[in-house]
């Protein structure tokens, strides 16, 4: 079982996005980045297309390292780590400050 999952809230812990929080919108285990919601904004040339004969430039979101990002815990509302534990036989999500359950049920 994974730690970090889509739709988590996320807290970045260093870079120049530091203390910056989002959604998890995307989770690529294989190069270990994720991708969270508003973080990370670079600017990028886009060259014109039919649907946009201008081109010009946009910000688009950029992947992180998982490294940098804990999970937010649901009451403290501050980075925390996770631990997986066994409820009732299943495995879910702990936030080991608070004690929280994090897998929606």
């Amino acid at each position: 079982m994974q730690k970090l999952k889509l739709e988590d809230e996320v807290v970045v812990l260093t870079g120049k996005d530091r203390g910056k929080q989002g959604k998890v919108k995307k989770l690529d285990l294989k190069n270990k980045k994720v991708l969270v919601e508003g973080v990370n904004m670079v600017k990028k040339a886009l060259k014109p297309t039919q649907e946009n004969p201008a081109g010009g430039i946009a910000d688009v979101e950029k992947a992180v390292h998982i490294s940098n990002v804990a999970v937010m815990s649901p009451k403290t509302k501050k980075a925390t780590r996770v631990r997986i534990e066994t409820q009732d036989g299943k495995k879910v999500r702990v936030a080991v400050s608070c004690g929280s359950v994090l897998d929606k049920k």
